[in-house]
């Protein structure tokens, strides 16, 4: 790759993923620290667009579920317009998601797919279960450990929480926690299902991107690795989370290169929040739950080879609050991207806000 196309790459990045101009769609139910939405994703559907995500309100795994709500509410919302309004159409509670008798502690990441057969719908909750004898001494009270789930309907407001069924679990312990999956088609030909998830030893030590695949045909997903991204040296060193994978448009300067793709991750340099040295740079560190971002590329016909590009610092940062800026998600339409995040605002608190990018723009950016 030419230091040029690696230029126009990250200005089309920071174009799409642009901390300014970014506007709020989706307000979290409290304006205040811990408070936010997000952490899902949109698609267009029977000519419509839907969004998902879940609401979460103060509250600390580190010292148990008495320390405040958290992820009370998946929420799904549609537009007859990418840039909205956004009418709430259905919601799921933390009740209407226990199956196989656990209750469920905490929802947080999912994610929308179009299959052949309807709409396909990924949730990670945090349910009522023991940590292994082994370790037993490590999970806090109230604590839970998590897991993703799947929904299927052949449309989205048929989606019914009866028909849950468990996607992915796991209890080696280096990797107990999976949580906010990600889910895409390897292509439209129907090649199969890539899932990229999160993963959490059981000592919350560090968060890594995971990728379980579902072949052509196949019903179970099968866990292919626990670090599709290797996390970083600097920056990202304690964490690196997958959130999104965008095919990059083949325009311009991309039209003779081989297909290639962006992979938006959240990282942090540690999961608690680091003590700075008064006399040391002034910057956002990332920490759990207020993480900044930064990216990857990879060749569509390598993957799941995938190269750091924010090798040693972050790439978006919020401009007010903490300067958290993370979970994005894009969806391609017929006249630009359309990106979302969750931003930290100057209350502390984390709406998602969106940016579109027109082609026009695009073409702009990518131009010989």
């Amino acid at each position: 790759m030419t230091n040029q196309i690696r230029e126009r790459l990250q200005k089309f990045a920071y174009s799409l993923i642009d901390q300014k101009k970014a506007q709020v769609i989706v307000e979290p139910q409290c304006n205040g620290k811990g408070f936010w939405f997000g952490g899902g994703n949109i698609i267009f559907y029977d000519n419509m667009f839907w969004l998902c995500g879940r609401y979460r309100n103060d509250g600390d795994s580190r010292t148990g579920v008495g320390e405040g709500e958290r992820g009370l509410e998946l929420a799904i919302f549609s537009s007859s317009s990418i840039n909205g309004p956004w009418e709430k159409v259905k919601s799921f509670s933390k009740s209407d998601l226990e199956h196989d008798n656990e209750e469920v502690v905490s929802i947080e990441g999912s994610s929308f797919l179009i299959n052949d057969s309807g709409v396909e719908l990924y949730i990670s909750t945090e349910k009522n279960r023991s940590y292994p004898k082994d370790v037993i001494s490590f999970q806090k009270k109230g604590t839970g450990v998590w897991d993703i789930d799947l929904i299927v309907a052949p449309k989205v407001d048929q989606l019914n929480a009866e028909s849950i069924e468990r996607v992915l679990r796991n209890e080696d312990l280096g990797s107990l926690h999976l949580k906010d999956p990600v889910a895409f088609n390897f292509s439209e030909e129907g090649e199969g299902v890539g899932l990229f998830f999160c993963n959490h030893p059981f000592t919350w030590a560090s968060s890594n991107t995971g990728l379980a695949i579902r072949g052509p045909g196949e019903e179970k997903f099968s866990i292919k690795s626990f670090n599709a991204i290797e996390r970083g040296r600097s920056w990202d060193v304690a964490c690196t989370r997958i959130t999104d994978r965008l095919r990059i448009p083949t325009v311009g300067l991309l039209e003779d290169q081989r297909p290639m793709s962006l992979y938006f991750y959240d990282g942090a340099e540690c999961l608690r929040s680091l003590e700075e040295n008064p006399d040391a740079s002034k910057r956002p560190r990332g920490f759990s739950c207020e993480e900044i971002g930064g990216m990857g590329i990879g060749y569509d016909a390598q993957f799941p080879e995938i190269m750091r590009f924010s090798d040693d610092f972050p790439m978006f940062i919020s401009p007010q609050g903490t300067g958290c800026s993370r979970y994005v998600s894009t969806i391609v339409t017929n006249d630009g991207i359309l990106a979302t995040w969750q931003q930290s605002r100057e209350d502390y608190s984390q709406p998602l806000v969106s940016n579109f990018l027109s082609f026009e723009s695009i073409a702009e950016i990518f131009a010989s």
